[in-house]
């Protein structure tokens, strides 16, 4: 005898309803982000490859390579240019980091300021394209793969076309037009807060970064001064005018003149070490400072695009709404056309759309404003990073330094015989 099959509770159907109302439960606000999560999305590295027709540089060109896509291409400063306009265009409630200053260039490239200025050129490239590979939402993004990976001809029309199937983000993102049931209900207070605090953040390390710039430039300073110091001694040591017999240092300052002629090599040691010294400064101290600083730099623009943006807009919006609400009462009690009536009607209605679309668009600027916040304190930890190269770099310099010092100490009782230069008698 076959047994009943159990029968399925359904419960219900008003439950379905409810259910249907009830937002997902997942907590799409929040970002479950860590630093060390963020810089292992991706490493990139610019580097410069000058390409000269005779005397005159024709462009610049910078070999683009991503470790997480394992690829090198070749790009512009123009398609950083297209890139940025059209990665703006896609999030434009997100912070998408500054390009640096193109600034043309005029005649052959022989000035050091040239050279220096194209060198900070690619380093911020290079700290544009890092923040963006790195970004939760950028990172997966066609238009970054594209920039990474396309190695055709055009690449600013592949940008723009892969722009134009997307679309911005607040036609993309599911949760887009849902944002204003994510929101915390104390939303604006916790924005104006956190905004305070981060502009406190970014004068802070915007101090700490010059002083940073300041002690690298003392170590090239410090190279220089070192060098010129031994040369000095080597120009004193090769002059061979003779001392006159009545002075009574004759016969030791003779020996003491070959001597110092040798010093100058041991001062070019220092320089060197000097000057390695700064390099390190700048490119594990000033470099890492100026990352954070492009990224709080973007959240400051952000911040004033939400203002002067959306919410801008949607005031507009609001005024001229207004404007046809009164067109369309005089309307009703001066009698008109019933084909300009029905067209102001249309208008209204359409202007009513724009409205809701432009609230909703705010709600989802403020959703996202709130995770670009949350994004600047996942990177404040950057802080224990800066400092540890800061240390590792005065450790290592110091050490090396000493280490020459102490080799040219014995030295000079060597060069100078009796106690002449290690014990003053001043």
């Amino acid at each position: 005898r076959k047994q009943g099959l159990p029968k399925p509770q359904l419960g219900e159907p008003s439950d379905l309803s409810t259910l249907r109302m009830q937002p997902a439960q997942e907590d799409v606000l929040t970002l479950s982000e860590t630093l060390d999560r963020l810089l292992a999305r991706d490493t990139v590295q610019v580097e410069l490859i000058p390409e000269k027709k005779g005397l005159f540089l024709k462009h610049v060109e910078y070999q683009v390579t991503s470790q997480h896509y394992k690829i090198s291409v070749y790009r512009r400063y123009s398609d950083f240019d297209v890139f940025h306009e059209v990665l703006l265009q896609r999030y434009a409630y997100r912070m998408v980091p500054a390009l640096p200053p193109k600034r043309m260039l005029k005649g052959v490239l022989t000035s050091v300021s040239e050279r220096e200025f194209i060198e900070g050129r690619r380093r911020a490239l290079a700290r544009f394209i890092n923040l963006v590979a790195r970004h939760p939402f950028f990172s997966q993004d066609e238009l970054v793969k594209t920039f990474l990976t396309f190695s055709g001809s055009d690449v600013q029309t592949k940008l723009r076309d892969t722009y134009k199937k997307t679309g911005d983000e607040f036609m993309t993102n599911r949760t887009a037009t849902l944002a204003k049931e994510y929101l915390p209900t104390d939303i604006q207070a916790q924005f104006s807060s956190s905004r305070e605090l981060i502009r406190n953040i970014h004068n802070s390390f915007h101090k700490l970064r010059d002083r940073a710039e300041k002690m690298a430039e003392r170590s090239k300073e410090n190279a220089t001064d070192l060098l010129m110091f031994g040369r000095e001694l080597s120009s004193l040591g090769s002059d061979a005018s003779s001392i006159p017999s009545f002075a009574s240092s004759q016969s030791t300052w003779g020996a003491m003149r070959q001597s110092l002629k040798s010093l100058s090599v041991e001062f070019a040691v220092l320089s060197d070490k000097a000057a390695q010294q700064g390099r390190r400064e700048e490119d594990d101290v000033v470099e890492k400072l100026n990352v954070f600083l492009d990224l709080l730099q973007s959240y400051r623009d952000l911040c004033e695009r939400h203002e002067k943006g959306v919410l801008h807009e949607h005031q507009r919006a609001l005024h001229k709404y207004g404007v046809m609400k009164r067109q369309m009462m005089s309307a009703t009690v001066q009698p008109k056309e019933q084909a300009s009536v029905e067209q102001l009607e249309s208008r209204i209605v359409q202007q009513e759309n724009a409205i809701q679309t432009m609230e909703l668009r705010n709600y989802f600027s403020l959703f996202c404003l709130h995770q670009e916040t949350q994004l600047i304190f996942t990177y404040l930890p950057i802080t224990s990073h800066i400092l540890g190269a800061f240390v590792n770099s005065q450790v290592q310099g110091h050490r090396e330094m000493g280490e020459v010092w102490n080799e040219l100490q014995p030295k000079l009782g060597c060069l100078f015989s009796g106690n002449n230069g290690m014990k003053s008698a001043f």
